[in-house]
């Protein structure tokens, strides 16, 4: 039975997607499309590149997300997107969608028409980063002469991509909302995700009812978007909520 996956966005806490795909190896669940925006489009594009998670994961905790060596000058940002295209490079050398062994589809932001944009053919680093591109902290990625951020701006749980070719959707959504301690909103950027996530997820919740199984760790609250000391940690609570969650009956229905 074709089966999507959709991966939210939400910084660090995207590790929690590898920790989900590492149940779906598990139990040999196999996946037919992969719809990711922001971390969730860094973790599916190498999922969907043929890595294995502990690959990914080994990945996700070598990027310095915070690098001020790639300081942006003369751009509207403080880290420079493009200096992360050599990295994505080693993995991706074809930089195409075509080469990748699952059908996969990236969300941005093209930043001046406000409008969302889908990628899911010819080149496929810069939607990658464009995708991630957390808007203020990394600079717009031109792409075709657009210029594009962060796909969570405007959708952080595409899910409606994937329901023309799979009869079932697996989510996974890292950005849990729920009561916070003022004091753990530190720093400008901490308030700034806060923000964000009060924005997005009403709109992210409701698309949970297109989901046939959605993966939420309540645990993720506690960490930030920038977190990244955390990885193995944010990792074993998407792990071990995917456990949680595929019971028998429900894998008998994804594998049927």
């Amino acid at each position: 039975m074709p089966t999507g996956l959709v991966l939210s966005g939400g910084g660090m806490r995207g590790a929690a997607h590898i920790g989900v795909i590492k149940a779906l190896e598990e139990h040999d669940i196999k996946i037919n499309e992969v719809s990711g925006v922001s971390a969730g489009a860094i973790v599916g594009s190498l999922f969907a590149g043929g890595m294995k998670w502990k690959d990914i994961l080994r990945f996700f905790k070598s990027v310095n997300v915070t690098d001020y060596k790639k300081f942006a000058f003369g751009k509207p940002g403080f880290i420079n997107t493009d200096k992360y295209f050599k990295t994505l490079q080693g993995i991706f050398p074809d930089d195409d969608f075509g080469a990748l062994k699952i059908p996969l589809y990236i969300n941005a932001t093209n930043i001046i028409s406000g409008e969302n944009k889908t990628f899911s053919s010819g080149k496929l680093i810069k939607p990658i980063l464009a995708s991630a591109a957390f808007p203020g902290v990394y600079t717009p990625v031109e792409i075709d002469g657009n210029h594009y951020v962060d796909g969570g701006v405007l959708n952080n749980f595409p899910v409606e991509v994937l329901k023309e070719n799979n009869d079932k959707i697996i989510g996974v959504y890292v950005n849990p909302f729920g009561d916070l301690d003022i004091k753990k909103l530190k720093y400008s950027y901490s308030v700034l995700e806060r923000a964000y996530r009060i924005k997005s997820a009403k709109e992210d919740i409701a698309k949970f009812q297109d989901c046939d199984l959605v993966v939420c760790p309540d645990q993720l609250n506690n960490f930030g978007i920038f977190d990244s000391s955390k990885v193995d940690k944010i990792f074993e609570f998407g792990y071990a909520k995917a456990q949680e969650l595929l019971t028998k009956d429900l894998l008998k229905q994804l594998k049927s």
